[in-house]
């Protein structure tokens, strides 16, 4: 069945013995590459034709009146990342043909292009552009990744004269500059694959950027890049375990040992970054990329040693993130991946991306590399420690890159709770990301989704832009309109785990401006389906505050049920298959909801519910406040009894420890908790 005929994908004839959960068997990983393949195959006529997809409307790249380059390397990223489908099927089978394209024609004859000068397809030298960092060096090291790892599926088939005459243009890209971090291991991918088949390259320079990449290694099997984010997995170690056994084994046993033993390492928890169903969760940039992290399932099965990982489990989550998407028909755009989560949306993408961006997604498929016999391959699809969770949530503490990852096995839902972030990025400051309901984009007006947001009432600040009008009281730059706006925080420091309760702190303005007077420390509880915060502002100045939960997506344009229950301090809000409850026990001055307009990956409206409160006082005392927050994936109504999770609140002014402004939270089961913020500020870890 061709892509005209199938608005998304269908697992057909799905195999449930080997199976049971998804149906899915290494056939339908080449029937979905196909699928996939013939969709993006409507925008090509013959083997002539570039890979060149419709531009998309917004900030991604070409921008209208770019220079040539930029074209260039929009139609090389398309082809480039394309090809993450169809080297595996090349692979599998060279004959294989799309839409009735020899798929080994078409990327032989393209490549060669693209590599030899003098065609107009051809890509530039780097000399012949002003001195900067460029999206071809990226592709590189994603095309000669396949390539080191597949060379049946294109390289073997060139001539001799063809390799010597794209080597060249390998190698000015290869040996051009780059920039930090991951981006280093593009040019070692390039540079390893030219000294394998015998091209000359330099070789300090090849070890100083694995130098330098494995110093970024920051413990837990996590290396720091921007920040923490799904670029460890998916280049630092899918990537490099890829050079491992390609290269680093034979040519750099030292440096290949050390990148191994953290991949093994990541093996450990990479189950618990993933939903019961294999739901990916919608955290850090380049969000179209949704499902490379699942790269490192079948990476696994690449390691030297047995990982820590099940088999029949690790191909349940890859199988499950695939179908999350490509089983939705609003996942496609001009018929190809989106840019966004599940459909198009502007807010989530970035200036880095064009139209041929998210087929990175597909890393995945080089699961299609291991043999028949492979373990993930051979094992049955099972739900590994889901199994045994009941209705208990789990705890998985990243302590190095500061990350809380939380299984509910109550909901099937998973969380990535974040402790070092460094700037005021959505796509990092929530605090907390799941699975299950992805993340909104900021509202200015307050009410953001899952964030504390900030709004000074100080009549002599609106901005909080001059240092020195606290002390000069001249109001430089500073707009005396009342309309001000809230903001997120500005970073987010991690300051560890005591007993069981996880501390961090929101700094809502940046130093200078902030000094020490606009924090609000965090603390965070893990209940069965959701978190009980228990949070001291520590704020200077009058100001008005906004907790958000979830957001829930109008799905089909019906809008979420709000019901308000004022007895109980609660509100809770419910579309189909999804729930959401807030519950203020002490603190807030209200509950609210309200709804969103184009700021939901899901839906073009939304509703969120949250907290407001207001200090009105010129140097305001510390406070606590409580919010309990839960979330269901099933339709039952609310009871008073899961709503009333919190028995008592005890504030004290100081805890016996000498802490000031503390709190004793009781739960309904009778277990109390102690919340100590004690040398929070010495705690810190960023």
């Amino acid at each position: 069945m061709t892509c005209e005929l199938k608005k998304a994908f269908i697992v057909e004839n799905p195999d449930y013995g080997r199976s049971p959960l998804t149906g899915m068997t290494k056939q339908h990983y080449t029937e979905l590459a196909t699928y996939l393949l013939e969709r993006a195959f409507t925008h090509v006529d013959s083997v002539e034709t570039p890979m060149n997809f419709p531009q998309v409307p917004g900030k991604t790249y070409p921008q209208p009146g770019a220079p040539d380059w930029r074209y260039r390397a929009a139609e090389f990223e398309a082809l480039e990342r394309t090809f993450t489908l169809a080297g595996p099927l090349l692979h599998l089978n060279p004959d294989t043909t799309i839409n009735g394209i020899s798929l080994r024609k078409y990327y032989s004859l393209q490549f060669y292009r693209a590599f030899k000068q003098g065609h107009p397809n051809s890509i530039p030298w780097p000399e012949t552009l002003p001195d900067s960092n460029y999206q071809f060096t990226c592709e590189f090291g994603g095309l000669f990744k396949t390539l080191l790892l597949m060379p049946d599926a294109l390289w073997d088939g060139f001539t001799q004269q063809q390799k010597d005459e794209m080597a060249v243009t390998i190698s000015k890209w290869a040996h051009h500059r780059t920039t930090q971090n991951n981006w280093r291991i593009f040019n070692i991918i390039a540079l390893s694959f030219l000294d394998k088949y015998g091209y000359p390259i330099d070789k300090e320079l090849l070890e100083s950027h694995l130098l330098w990449v494995v110093s970024y290694h920051s413990g837990d099997g996590w290396y720091l890049e921007q920040t923490y984010n799904y670029y460890s997995i998916s280049l630092f170690i899918v990537y490099t375990t890829i050079w491992n056994r390609t290269y680093g084994d034979e040519h750099y046993p030292e440096i290949a040992a050390i990148i191994e033993q953290s991949a093994c390492k990541l093996m450990e928890s990479i189950t618990a970054f993933f939903g019961r169903n294999g739901f990916v969760n919608m955290w850090s940039r380049s969000i179209c990329y949704r499902t490379w992290v699942s790269g490192a399932f079948p990476v696994g099965f690449m390691l030297k040693e047995k990982p820590a990982l099940d088999a029949g489990w690790a191909r349940r989550l890859c199988s499950g993130s695939l179908l999350q998407f490509v089983t939705r028909p609003d996942f496609y755009y001009n018929d190809i991946p989106s840019l966004g989560f599940y459909r198009r949306s502007e807010y989530m993408v970035q200036d880095y991306s064009c139209a041929g961006s998210p087929f990175l997604m597909f890393l995945p498929f080089i699961c299609l590399a291991l043999p028949d016999d492979s373990p993930f391959w051979t094992a049955t699809e099972n739900d590994g420690d889901w199994t045994t969770l009941g209705d208990h949530s789990k705890r998985t503490l990243l302590e190095r890159p500061g990350l809380l990852l939380v299984n509910h096995g109550k909901t099937g839902t998973s969380e990535i709770v974040p402790g070092k972030v460094y700037y005021d990025d959505p796509n990092y400051s929530k605090l907390t990301y799941n699975t299950h309901f992805p993340w909104e984009d900021h509202d200015p007006d307050g009410g953001t989704a899952m964030e504390y947001c900030y709004r000074s009432l100080d009549p002599r600040d609106t901005r909080g832009d001059d240092v020195n009008f606290y002390l000069t009281g001249k109001k430089v730059a500073n707009d005396a309109s009342k309309n001000r706006f809230f903001t997120i925080s500005q970073s987010m420091v991690y300051n560890g785990v005591r007993g069981n309760v996880l501390y961090r702190q929101a700094i809502m303005r940046r130093p200078p401006n902030n000094g020490v007077g606009y924090i609000i420390d965090l603390a965070d509880i893990t209940i069965p389906g959701g978190v009980i915060r228990v949070d001291r502002t520590r704020i200077a100045f009058e100001y008005e505050l906004t907790l958000g939960h979830f957001g829930l997506p109008h799905v089909d344009g019906v809008p979420a049920k709000v019901i308000e229950r004022p007895a109980q301090k609660a509100i809770t809000a419910s579309i189909a298959g999804r729930q959401i409850a807030m519950i203020i026990p002490h603190g807030w001055d209200s509950i609210e909801h309200k709804i969103h307009s184009s700021r939901n990956a899901e839906a073009d409206n939304s509703t969120v519910i949250f907290a407001r409160k207001k200090s009105l006082a010129k140097n305001p005392p510390m406070e606590i406040t409580v919010t309990v927050m839960l979330h269901k994936t099933d339709d039952s109504a609310w009871t008073d009894e899961e709503l009333a999770v919190v028995k008592s609140v005890e504030v004290r002014q100081l805890m016996p420890s000498g802490s000031p402004v503390g709190a004793y939270i009781t739960l309904a089961s009778g277990e109390q908790i102690e919340v100590d913020f004690k040398d929070i500020d010495g705690l810190r870890h960023c």
